[in-house]
Order: C-alpha cells, then structure tokens, then sequence
C-alpha cells in the first residue's frame, strides 16, 4: 500500500490554463509609424494619403481599441505602404484631433456621431430654388459649425433662376461668407465669378460640404474637382427632395487648392451634444458682454426671460440683427426635432 503521508500541493503537477498565463501590458510604440490622412472610410477599410505621397488602403489596429476614425483623422500607419494593389496596412495612431464637425440623429439622442474632423471651414450648399432653402437646417449646420471652431460660409446654388437677397439678409449679419454660383450658366462654371469665388475661399483650407440633395451639391464638387465623377441626381417633381447621390464621406484634392470633403446628402440635423454657451463663444464680442451681464443659466432668448444683451445692442442696428440672428439660431438649437 502506497504511503501518500509525505505527499503535499507542491507535489502536484498542473498544466496552467491559457487563461491563466500572465500577459504583458507593454504595445509596440510604432515609431516608424507613416503619417498619413484618411481620405475615404468604407466598411471597415481606410483609404489613407499619406505624407509620403503614396495612397495606401488599411485597417484599424487592435490596440486603437474603440476609437472610431473618420475622414480627416491624421494617422499612423505600419505595414505595407507602398500603395501596391492588394497589400494592407495597419492603421496603430490615431493623433488628436483639432476640431470635429458632429451631429446626432436628432435632439433626443445622447449618441453623436463624427462626421468629420481637422476641417478649417464648413461649405453648406443650398439652392436658390427647386428645391427651395430651408433656412432650418442652415441654421442647425451653422450651429454644429459654429460649436467646433469652424468658419461657414453659404455656397446658394442655381442663381440662375432667381437672387438671393432674403437669404444674404439672414446670414451675412453672422459673419458667414454668402457666395451666389451657377456652373449652368452659359460659358459653364468658369464664366461664373461666384465660382471663381468659392474657389478661392477654399485655398489653402480643408472645406466640408454639407447639403441637402438636389441642391447641385455634386454637380459642384465635380466642377472644382473633375477627378471626383460624383454621382448626380435630379430634384423629385412631387416631393421637391432628390436623391442621395453620395453615400460615403470623400476628401478630394481641389486642382487650384485646397481640400472638399464632400458628405452624404442630409434631412436632419440633430444638435443634442451642441452646449449653448460654448456655441456663443464663436462670437467674442457678444460672449464677453453677456458673461458679465447676463445672469447665470440665461438662455439668450429675450428680455423678457432676464437677457442683458438687448442692453448690448442699445440703439446700434447693426447689433440688433447679429443679436436677431444668434437668437434665431439658439431656438434652432432649442427646437428639439432635428430639422
């Protein structure tokens, strides 16, 4: 009989468990990461331009964990980045961002969305007419535009077909670039000065384009960009809207200068994330007297509800309507529906 007296646990062999093996927390520091910009997302892989010239598709690293990219996103990459067909890199960097344009599907969702990042202006293109404006969702865009440190202009497209003083009227006092352009017109786009003006705003700049469709958003990227071959569409007889002729974000090189990140067309706009006061701040002169004046929690609307900013504009009708136009866009951002 075998005597198991002199037996104890060390005696015991057990394989450990995978599980159960320590793992190191130590990650690469990828020093030799290439720097590059993401030019196009789809589906999980990354069209990147990188600083060294070539254009390079990749995937995200496992060690970026969660955090999304977008197009704009300045990255490092490792890996192959030759820009051979068929080869891949790994996207393992993700730098901060500068700015970020975003927006939620509407005012009750807590969940925003990046649509965009590191952009020096926002393009909102509109048509004079078919389709009319919709001075909604300029508003709601100018907001988001205005909440991430961006400048605006307002691109009105067909001006061809009528002017458009009404729509001057409402945003030039906000200090937003209202530029009128029709690439119809006789001569095509280059017999346009409106053209010729956008186009020189985007130098030196990257500009997000933002729109409903059928505004002649397309017709105009591929008129400053020619490479681009967006897709376009018609405006609907019936319902005045047209289709989504773009699905995907796109960064595109402008051959005279600067950067277009064309979007997908939108119907909404949704501003849950956007924070009043810090929307405010886009313009000092008015932040820096109602920070003094106005009382805390003061929601800028009116007199009535204890703003001091009338007060600001006395009896200057310059400041008047600037003060009209940031209220208008403060009941945008307090209407709640998106649109």
């Amino acid at each position: 009989m075998t005597d198991w007296s002199h037996y104890d646990e060390s005696d015991a062999k057990v394989r450990p468990s995978r599980s159960s093996r320590p793992r190191s927390k130590r990650r690469p520091a990828h020093n030799d990461a290439i720097d590059g910009t993401v030019v196009i997302v789809d589906r999980g892989r990354y069209t990147v331009l990188t600083d060294a010239g070539p254009i390079v598709m990749a995937v995200k690293a496992r060690e970026l964990g969660r955090r999304g990219l977008v197009v704009g996103d300045r990255i490092g990459l490792v890996g192959d980045a030759s820009g051979t067909p068929d080869t891949l890199a790994r996207i393992v960097r993700r730098d901060e961002r500068v700015n970020s344009l975003r927006r939620t599907a509407d005012d009750t969702d807590a969940a925003e969305r990046v649509v965009v990042a590191n952009a020096d202006q926002l393009a909102i293109i509109a048509a004079v007419a078919d389709p009319e404006p919709n001075p909604r969702i300029i508003d709601r865009c100018l907001v988001a535009a205005f909440d991430a440190r961006m400048r605006a202009l307002l691109v009105l497209t067909k001006a061809d077909l009528t002017t458009a003083d009404a729509m001057r009227a409402l945003y030039e006092p906000l200090g937003v670039t209202v530029i009128e352009t029709s690439v119809k017109r006789a001569g095509g786009p280059e017999a346009d000065p409106g053209f010729h003006l956008l186009r020189t705003e985007l130098v030196d700049s990257k500009t997000v384009f933002v729109g409903p469709s059928g505004v002649g958003k397309s017709t105009l990227v591929n008129a400053l960009a020619p490479a681009a071959g967006r897709a376009v569409g018609r405006v609907n007889d019936v319902t005045g809207r047209g289709r989504h002729t773009s699905t995907s974000s796109l960064m595109l090189e402008v051959p005279s200068g600067g950067w277009i990140i064309d979007t997908p067309g939108i119907r909404s706009f949704g501003l849950a994330h956007v924070d009043p006061e810090h929307m405010m701040s886009a313009f000092p002169d008015v932040a820096d007297y109602e920070a003094e004046h106005c009382p805390r929690g003061c929601t800028h609307l009116s007199a009535e509800d204890g703003c001091k900013l009338d007060d600001w504009v006395g009896d200057n009708p310059d400041r008047a309507i600037k003060l009209d136009s940031i209220r208008r866009l403060l009941i945008s951002r307090a209407s709640g529906d998106g649109y």
